[in-house]
């Protein structure tokens, strides 16, 4: 067998070297190359490349002429457009056409290459496109909470001296446990290995902060850790490796592992530009990207808003407020994209009639309605759906934001925090959130987009507002609020949440009214990022 082909190269995949192309390269293949060629490939599907380095056993003929591994159709992994990518090496000396990039950067898919082992992407960061290889990623992954995430896997909470011991056996130097004190109800004890002991230190409160000696103080037990892990301080030895409770997993292995963890060197903070669930919203930057970033240093609110992030890494649509990752020191950074032009409220109500018209309120409910369609398809409820929630990009794009209580469909919440104004009646009395009491809260949206950032219900107290709506009350629409806007938000408020409609139907009915008012109504079926809505998938 003898002939030419057009093979492409794989020495560009192999370890990633930076110098890779998406070239090919003909050359002559006779049939003892050929041979050798299928004897190496099938060797290396059998053998890790640690142990069978394949460029050092090949010859420079064979190297130019063997399919790269990652090429062949049985191995090659196939990512859709939308898919969130991590790069596995560092690029930075990129040809014409590809993109430069760092170990650890994520990229999104835009399409696949003819070559299919070649994508074009994007890059999170600096906004640039270009080609890629295939073997310089990973998929980013979805948070896994199942054995439930932990800040603290270290934290055992309320068991005793002698059962802490039993769990720090056998003894290992640095071995620790961290363990609420039966003694004194309200503190810590940290538990740690040392020789043939253990040795217990009572971890006191002091003015809102903790400390075992006195002299150095912290903020919750994760700084606290963190510091005894790097300087034995006061204790007998440094804390070398955590004693897990069962049940849990390091929340810090499995964001890393599913390409979530930022590095705090890379992220500077800025003043504070909002308000959320959890506490202030900074402004940032990380690695030269503007960002939003809420720093949560409470022990207890950081593993909530964890919980909270498993939930974001799910949820990729171009009406969402994108999460970037997560940075774990002293408690919890969560770094979201920056939207620039702030929450829909304030941009509403700082430019008025005069430089906001129909179409562009029709516009941005309608991204809040596709927004909200994506996260009904996932069996996800908002339940703080508001003006005040919704951030507008610099290009004019509608994102809902702050899923501080966002979660599966399920009854019951605090009723002490509920935006009763915009809660639907079933919520408000039985505390039933389901995507139906999101789309009564969607009702009240339009309201306040409608009437260019006014508060709903004026002039009525939050008594006043429950009774009334109990009673049937419904708001008159805004002053010059289209009639067909009103009817659908009039649909909304429906007393049984089965005869409203879904987030489905309103988006298809404000995309008709849009195009009605002339002007060309979003792809509501194709994301920036190339992903599609529920919508666009059915026939």
């Amino acid at each position: 067998m003898a002939g030419r082909g057009s093979l492409l190269s794989w020495r560009a995949f192999h370890g990633c070297d930076s110098r890779c192309s998406p070239r090919f390269a003909p050359s002559p293949m006779s049939a003892s190359v050929f041979s050798a060629s299928l004897l190496f490939s099938n060797l290396h599907v059998f053998l890790p490349p640690v142990l069978f380095p394949l460029p050092c056993l090949c010859s420079p003929h064979l190297r130019d002429v063997l399919p790269s591994p990652l090429s062949w159709p049985s191995l090659q992994r196939r990512w859709a457009p939308g898919t969130q990518c991590i790069t596995k090496c560092e690029h930075t000396r990129p040809k014409p056409g590809e993109l430069a990039f760092r170990k650890g950067d994520v990229v999104t898919i835009l399409e696949a290459c003819e070559n299919k082992s070649w994508y074009r992407v994007k890059h999170h960061t600096s906004g640039q496109e270009g080609l890629l290889a295939a073997g310089a990623l990973r998929e980013r992954e979805a948070l896994s909470t199942d054995p439930k995430l932990s800040l603290m896997p270290w934290f055992h909470g309320k068991i005793s001296g002698q059962e802490a011991v039993q769990q720090l056996q056998p003894p290992e130097d640095g071995l620790f446990l961290v363990r609420e004190s039966a003694r004194h109800p309200g503190d810590y004890v940290l538990c740690v290995s040392f020789g043939r002991d253990v040795i217990h230190y009572r971890v006191l409160h002091r003015d809102g902060h903790l400390t075992i000696d006195e002299a150095v103080f912290f903020c919750n037990l994760m700084d606290m850790v963190e510091h005894y892990s790097k300087d034995k301080g006061a204790i007998c030895t440094k804390l070398v490796r955590p004693k897990r409770k069962h049940g849990t997993k390091s929340a810090e292995e499995e964001l890393a592992r599913a390409g979530w963890l930022l590095n705090l060197q890379h992220l500077t903070l800025g003043a504070q530009i909002g308000e959320g669930e959890f506490g202030a919203v900074l402004q940032g930057e990380y690695l030269g990207q503007k960002v939003a970033v809420k720093n949560i240093k409470c022990d207890v609110t950081a593993q909530a808003f964890l919980d909270e992030t498993a939930v974001m890494t799910k949820m990729q649509h171009k009406n969402l407020v994108r999460l970037l990752g997560v940075i774990l020191h002293q408690g919890l950074y969560i770094v979201m994209e920056h939207v620039s032009k702030g929450n829909l409220v304030n941009f509403l109500r700082t430019r008025g009639r005069a430089l906001v018209n129909t179409a562009q309120l029709l516009q941005f409910s309608l991204h809040v309605a596709e927004g909200m369609e994506y996260l009904e398809s996932k069996k996800l409820v908002h339940r703080d759906l508001a003006a005040r929630n919704i951030l507008v990009s610099e290009d004019l794009v509608a994102k809902v934001s702050d899923f501080g209580l966002a979660k599966a469909e399920r009854k019951g919440l605090d009723s002490s925090r509920l935006p009763v104004k915009w809660t639907a009646p079933e919520a408000l009395k039985h505390g039933k959130f389901t995507s139906k009491s999101d789309v009564w809260s969607f009702g009240v949206l339009l309201w306040e987009v409608f009437s260019y950032g006014r508060a709903p219900y004026p002039k009525m107290s939050l008594k006043e507002v429950s009774e009334a709506v109990e009673k049937g009350y419904r708001m008159e629409p805004p002053e010059g609020c289209p009639g067909p806007v009103h009817v659908l938000m009039s649909s909304c408020w429906e007393a049984e949440p089965a005869r409203r409609p879904p987030f489905r139907k309103l988006a298809e009915k404000l995309a008709r009214e849009l195009r009605s008012a002339g002007a060309p109504a979003s792809v509501s079926g194709q994301d920036t990022d190339g992903s599609t809505s529920p919508r666009s998938q059915e026939p």
